[in-house]
């Protein structure tokens, strides 16, 4: 039996929201006005249940414009797509920033993860929410990594609601509450020409797309607020004119300007919002080479390139790109995953932010190489910038030919579509990822099949993210054969590192595989007194100060018995509580697993229980809750379905073997 929501009716604003996307109804069944052609026969049954997928952009283009989801709301969403009131309200609650109840229009985040708790998150929590009571409008959320670690600790304000001024995406970052307007789900999208599907994909109102287009009325605003204060906190939420401005994304690449710099060199000399002078630094000539050479002749040059994943499994990007083209199965799909939600990740934010013109010609790259004509950008929920730019890029590149029905005059089409990630960290894995684009759970799928047989919408899909596609522009400007000069004879080509935590000079830096960790934290300014390095996020593992001469390579931290991961590197000096960052990572698993599979769901929890039972203790007292974390560990690594169960004791593990936390 389905759930119900009983005689629950949305309100002319929640109608609007959801109508702005999805345009009008057109019949009683999906929630119009009874007509005599109603009583006789049902209309758009199967066209509706086809835009399944439009039922995360209805989501957020009611929270967007009401703050939270009703019973009434979330109902009317159900009769406009035909989906069963339980799904519906499944996936509305899987998400961390949407709301079933009740809540102000204004939410104000507060980082709570790794590097805001070493730069002081609890006292700024405890700070914002004695000061901010409920007559203040305002609802306080501790939420987990923002992606701004190199400015700890960090908030981000979030004011639903209609805003009185239309989107303005071409122009540069500029002050007061809203760094850059930001549109519902259905402004951000695009109609793929060629796509094959025959369904709402593939149609121009049903994806809301460019200017002008159903889905562009539904605004909300939003405020970044890092470093913050108590008081800079509290200003951002209540009084919009004072929000601060949003730092250029150069102010997170400490080596801005350096012209030896491969993936972040138009970061600080190009305008991110000009397509002109993208082009007039090198842009496109990738594109143009990739269409002299042709798709096959592509993925040859990345597979000889050695170019593999930077998200972190570190699979053979070539590999993965043959795999899907060669399928029979059409239409194909490209999807990149901008979803970068471990703690302590924030580079893929900067490129997007920084230079977005340079994702979409490597999406397009792709795309070509691998026989899509369509692909979707799914983008982390907290990035409005970046959400601001990559639409404004998008937008631009359509106009100039350079996406579309005929990419530069070459008889090709491919486009791209924005979706908007809601706050769930699972959805950084491939398939999860794919379910929540779908309009289900963000939760992994079983493999076999895999991505590349059987992936987005059951069809064929290749899966890269943001630091892994940009690799591929200098892999074609520069050729093969360079590209792999750089770094070492097995993990070829620049990478980026997430340097935060107790440094001078925290931000995203580019160094070619094989440097040192020693000689990454000297560029940032380690201070005497480290207490230990956490590489790879939430997900990697600690070393100790004197292991500083470990090479950041995928083999040299795996013969290291850690890992690179997706390139975080966190340091920690003797004032930071360890056992207080062990007791939050295991906080971050137990809040951010699916609960889909048993090893993960209870695992995660009795991880967390037992490093409370030990937080005062040491030696023998704490000898069993440990043993009992090795044996839960064990139990996740062994049985979880996917990465975030497999991966959840890593850390822990590191910590008390290589660090003595409980000693």
């Amino acid at each position: 039996m389905d759930l119900r929501f009983g005689d629950s009716k949305p309100t002319d604003e929640e109608r609007a929201a959801v109508d702005a996307l999805l345009g009008p109804p057109e019949s009683s069944w999906e929630g119009a006005d009874r007509s005599d052609a109603d009583l006789r026969w049902a209309r758009g049954g199967r066209e509706a249940r086809d835009r399944r997928d439009q039922l995360l952009p209805a989501l957020h283009a009611l929270n967007d414009r009401v703050g939270w989801i009703s019973e009434g709301a979330l109902d009317y969403v159900c009769r406009r797509l035909t989906v069963p009131p339980a799904e519906a309200y499944g996936v509305a609650t899987f998400y961390a920033m949407f709301s079933v109840r009740p809540r102000p229009a204004t939410v104000l985040h507060v980082c709570t993860d790794l590097a805001c708790t070493a730069a002081g998150a609890s006292r700024l929590c405890a700070a914002v929410e004695s000061r901010l009571g409920p007559e203040s409008g305002v609802k306080v959320e501790r939420s987990p990594c923002l992606g701004l670690c190199e400015r700890a600790p960090a908030t981000l304000v979030i004011r639903a609601g209609e805003s009185a001024r239309p989107a303005q995406e071409d122009t540069p970052a500029r002050p007061a509450f809203e760094d850059e307007a930001v549109q519902a789900e259905g402004g951000s999208g695009g109609a793929a020409p060629g796509d094959g599907g025959g369904t709402s994909r593939s149609s121009e109102a049903e994806s809301g797309g460019g200017k002008g287009r159903r889905g562009r009325n539904t605004l909300h605003a939003t405020a970044i607020c890092a470093p913050a204060t108590p008081d800079r906190a509290i200003a951002a939420a209540t009084a919009p004119e004072s929000a601060p401005t949003e730092p250029a994304p150069e102010a997170a690449v400490p080596q801005a300007g350096d012209p030896t710099l491969t993936l972040l060199h138009r970061i600080g000399t190009a305008d991110p919002t000009s397509l002109d002078d993208y082009r007039a630094h090198g842009g496109y000539t990738a594109l143009r080479r990739a269409f002299a050479l042709g798709a096959a002749a592509v993925i040859r040059e990345v597979t000889d390139a050695g170019l593999v994943g930077r998200g972190g499994a570190a699979f053979p990007t070539g590999r993965k790109w043959q795999a899907t083209a060669a399928q029979p199965d059409h239409p194909h799909y490209l999807v990149c995953n901008a979803d970068e939600s471990e703690p302590g990740t924030f580079k893929d934010r900067v490129l997007m932010e920084g230079d977005p013109f340079a994702l979409v010609e490597a999406m397009t790259i792709a795309a070509y190489a691998t026989g899509a004509h369509r692909g979707y950008l799914y983008l982390r929920g907290e990035y409005p910038r970046a959400l601001a730019r990559l639409t404004h890029a998008i937008e631009q590149a359509r106009t100039r030919g350079l996406l579309g029905d005929d990419v530069l005059g070459q008889g090709y089409a491919f486009d791209i579509e924005i979706r908007r990630g809601a706050g769930a960290y699972i959805c950084g894995e491939e398939t999860a990822l794919f379910n929540s684009i779908e309009g289900r759970r963000g939760e992994p799928r079983s493999k076999p099949p895999f991505p590349v047989e059987k992936g987005l919408f059951g069809k064929p899909t290749v899966e890269n993210n943001v630091e892994t596609l940009v690799n591929v522009l200098p892999i074609l400007t520069m050729g093969a054969e360079a590209y792999a000069a750089i770094g070492t004879p097995t993990s070829t080509g620049p990478k980026l590192f997430c340097v935060s935590g107790t440094v001078a000079r925290p931000g995203v830096y580019e160094l070619p595989f094989g440097a040192t960790l020693g000689e990454l934290l000297a560029l940032a300014g380690v201070r005497d007194n480290l207490r230990a390095v956490l590489l790879g996020g939430a997900a990697g593992g600690f070393v100790r100060p004197d292991e500083l001469d470990i090479p950041l390579t995928f083999e040299g931290t795996r013969e290291a018995g850690t890992t690179l991961g997706s390139g975080v590197v966190m340091a920690f000096d003797d004032t930071v509580p360890l056992p207080r960052l062990l007791l939050r990572i295991a906080e971050f698993f137990r809040d951010e697993s699916c609960g889909q599979c048993v090893p993960c769901r209870v695992g995660t929890v009795r991880q967390e229980e037992a490093l409370h039972r030990i937080a005062d203790r040491t030696g023998a007292a704490a000898a069993d809750d440990i043993a009992l974390l090795r044996e839960v560990g064990r139990a996740m690594r062994d049985a979880s379905i996917c990465g975030l169960g497999q991966t959840a004791w890593n850390a822990v593990e590191s910590a008390i073997d290589r660090l003595g936390a409980y000693e």
